[in-house]
């Protein structure tokens, strides 16, 4: 029997962001798959020019590290989801992306949040390099407004499928 799945309520969340405390983060979270043994802490990203994107998992810390941009602006990012061998002499390939307007503090949660899973997934559950940043973009493009998110669908990111 496999093993029951790992609901964020067993991870411990922390935040520093005023507007975003635990309990609200835990919310803003919801339905996504847990990174067990990982605590999840959320910070402000203070920007110059215009709000972006900005995670990273610490995997000697144990921990998973989510930044919003504060203040927080509605703003778009470009993300690559894969990419495309061009034909001809040499190894030369295309970008493939799709533009994305994140309009909350929550999609902006809660894609970096999948995004920083994969790479825990990747190392933590499947023994692999966890560098693999284009499957990471699609596995967190296809699900951060989907409702419930699973491992099952981070086989399908890694299949391109």
């Amino acid at each position: 029997m496999p093993p029951a799945p790992c609901t964020l309520r067993a991870v411990r969340i922390r935040s520093e962001i005023d507007g975003v405390p635990a309990e609200r983060a835990r919310r803003l979270l919801a339905g996504l798959p847990a990174a067990r043994g990982y605590r999840v802490v959320i910070k402000p990203l203070r920007y110059r020019e215009r709000p972006h994107l900005s995670a990273y998992t610490d995997f000697d810390a144990r921990e998973i590290v989510l930044q919003v941009p504060e203040p927080f602006l509605p703003f778009g990012e470009i993300v690559p989801y894969g990419a495309k061998r061009r034909p001809g002499k040499g190894m030369r390939f295309i970008w493939l992306t799709e533009g994305v307007t994140f309009r909350t503090p929550r999609e902006v949660l809660r894609f970096l949040y999948l995004h920083e899973w994969m790479h825990w997934y990747l190392k933590e559950e499947l023994g692999r390099k966890s560098s693999a940043e284009t499957a990471c973009d699609r596995f967190a493009l296809r699900n951060y407004r989907r409702r419930s998110v699973e491992a099952g669908d981070a086989e399908l990111a890694l299949r391109r499928a």
